[in-house]
């Protein structure tokens, strides 16, 4: 059984995995962290940083919080040889090096979703990408969200784009040649790829992948409609992480 610290273990998320996870036979919580205390304790010892936690009680730190945070508990992972298990988004390429730094002395998990649909779409999405003329992603999260895009639309139209390139696709020319208002084509995610993001109250995580070609259109959608959903891809990635230098990018290598 592996034991694990949750970073933001006050927020929505973490609550929902120290709930869920905890039902594991492979998995116990046993520290949350976060500045605020969080309303249920699933029992787990509350610290407000990892550095009031036991190394003797975590085998894996999972983050899911902050940027900042991410690096402290990348930092403390290297330091006491704990794997580490990475969800939070809009890291900046230096928060991004400070993690992958990290795993030259431990392993580190790093992904944009946890959801076993969400990157079975992002698989699809591949397939699709070289035989259809044009590409679009619209996604659509809960009004708290801070960072747009979602880092699964960015991974998303990631994997699109190497996926024409290897087809020996060409970039997509953008049609529009007037904006009638600035911003209403979305962001360009790279060779033509347009990215739309939608934030409303109400909403969990949703995305719509949306091919075009002669005469017919191919969407994939994905819903999570509860934060349960990420729980699956958060355990597989806690099975398959430890102190062992490196650094994985996705879950995608663990479904078959």
């Amino acid at each position: 059984m592996k034991k694990v610290a949750l970073v933001g273990g006050a927020g929505r998320m973490g609550q929902s995995l120290g709930e869920h996870l905890n039902l594991l036979d492979a998995v116990a919580v046993t520290t949350l962290v976060d500045v605020n205390e969080p309303r249920e304790h699933f029992g787990a010892r509350y610290v407000t940083s990892l550095d009031e936690a036991d190394p003797t009680e975590v085998d894996v730190v999972v983050d899911f919080s902050h940027p900042d945070s991410v690096v402290t508990s990348a930092r403390w992972c290297a330091v006491h040889a704990r794997g580490l298990v990475v969800g939070t988004t809009g890291l900046s390429d230096d928060q991004r090096r400070a993690v992958e730094d990290a795993a030259r002395s431990t392993g580190v998990i790093m992904a944009s979703n946890f959801s076993l649909g969400a990157v079975l779409s992002e698989r699809f999405a591949a397939m699709a990408a070289p035989y259809f003329e044009r590409v679009e992603i619209i996604e659509l999260h809960h009004d708290r969200k801070v960072d747009a895009p979602s880092g699964t639309s960015i991974t998303t139209a990631a994997r699109i784009r190497e996926a024409r390139s290897a087809a020996g696709r060409a970039s997509l020319d953008e049609p529009t040649r007037r904006h009638t208002l600035d911003g209403a084509r979305g962001a360009d995610a790279g060779e033509g790829i347009r990215i739309h993001s939608v934030r409303l109250p109400g909403l969990v995580a949703h995305q719509e992948i949306l091919f075009g070609g002669p005469g017919e259109g191919l969407t994939i959608r994905h819903d999570s409609y509860d934060r349960v959903s990420f729980v699956q891809g958060v355990a597989i990635a806690i099975a398959n992480v430890d102190a062992t230098p490196g650094f994985i990018w996705g879950i995608d290598a663990f479904i078959a």
